[in-house]
Order: C-alpha cells, then sequence, then structure tokens
C-alpha cells in the first residue's frame, strides 16, 4: 500500500469521514487538500496523533448539476452522518467560473488549478475499502517535505506566498521546504 494511503488507513478519524463520504456516492468524489497534507506532514513530523484539519474539502465532479444549492445539500448529508464537522463540499465543474478559466475535465484538472503542488491530493474510499490516491502533480513534494507553487500558482505568486503564510505552514511543519 502506498505511504500516503497507509498513513490515512491508520488514522481511524479519517477512515470514519472517508466513509460517511462515500455514503453519498458522489461522482468522481473524495476528500482533498488539508485532510490528505496535513496527515501526511503530522505523520513525517512525529505528531501523533495528527491535528484535526481546519476544514473537509469534499470534492466531487458534476456537470450536470452546478448548483451551490447541490453542494449544501451535500454538506446537510455529512452533517447527519457526522456532525459538528468543517464539512466544505465543492462541485470541481463550477469551480473554473471564478477563477477565469476554460471548464475543468474532472476532479483531478480541477486540482491541477490549485496553488501548490502539496494541497492538490485527494483520497477516495472505494467500496471494496481500498483507497485511491488522486494526484495529479504527483506525491513526491507531500512525501519529500517540500512546498512549491504549482504552474498556476506560479501565475499567482502573491495568492500563493500569502496562503503559505496566513496557514502558518512553517510554523506547524518545521522540516518542510519552502521552493520557488
Amino acid at each position: 500500500m502506498p505511504l500516503i494511503a497507509r498513513i490515512i488507513a491508520e488514522d481511524a478519524i479519517a477512515m470514519e469521514q472517508l466513509r460517511a463520504v462515500r455514503r453519498l456516492n458522489l461522482p468522481d468524489g473524495c476528500i482533498a487538500a488539508g485532510f490528505v497534507r496535513n496527515r501526511v506532514w503530522d505523520h513525517l513530523h512525529g505528531i501523533v496523533p495528527a491535528r484535526l484539519p481546519v476544514d473537509i474539502d469534499v470534492l466531487f465532479f458534476d456537470a450536470g448539476d452546478v448548483s451551490r444549492e447541490s453542494e449544501a445539500a451535500y454538506e446537510r448529508q455529512l452533517e447527519a452522518l457526522l456532525p459538528g464537522l468543517p464539512w466544505q463540499v465543492r462541485n470541481q465543474a463550477r469551480m473554473h467560473v471564478w477563477k477565469d478559466l476554460p471548464p475543468h475535465r474532472d476532479t483531478a484538472d480541477a486540482m491541477t488549478y490549485w496553488l501548490e503542488t502539496v494541497t492538490g491530493i485527494g483520497v477516495r474510499l472505494e467500496a471494496d475499502d481500498t483507497l485511491t490516491v488522486i494526484a495529479p502533480l504527483g506525491t513526491d513534494d507531500l512525501l519529500n517535505l517540500r512546498c512549491r507553487p504549482t504552474p498556476y500558482g506560479r501565475t499567482r505568486r502573491h495568492e500563493y506566498d500569502a496562503r503559505v503564510e496566513a496557514k502558518r505552514w512553517r510554523d506547524l511543519w518545521p522540516k518542510v521546504e519552502f521552493l520557488d
């Protein structure tokens, strides 16, 4: 089992959250961003148990219904399954609009337009309880404690820098090397 999948699989809280998301049967769905990044970096820094994420980014891709209302309905379903958690459900089929980009092809394509490589990684719990890692920009940076902007993030460098600073990643994970 790949290291990212093993780290997630050994985390009972993460698995409970993944089981809840699986119950929604979201098309091309996964949990991504800090859910994966924070757990992996905590693991690699020897922080046990992993710190809980500020939000739980649930992604899916449904070009047939790009309404914010459907996202809110999924959030309510997750709240009913696991109350009190910071669920954020976003249909990646509509995320291109506010970034003024061409439409995304799927969830993985949407992640290539995030600001940093280590955030564009998701995991999906399959029906057979295996974990699929979705990493359109690879996993090397995450696993080797490196953070750098994506090609898209380089075009928005001020946003990338502000995000790294605001999230306090240098303080939380001092072993991470920040590259250009």
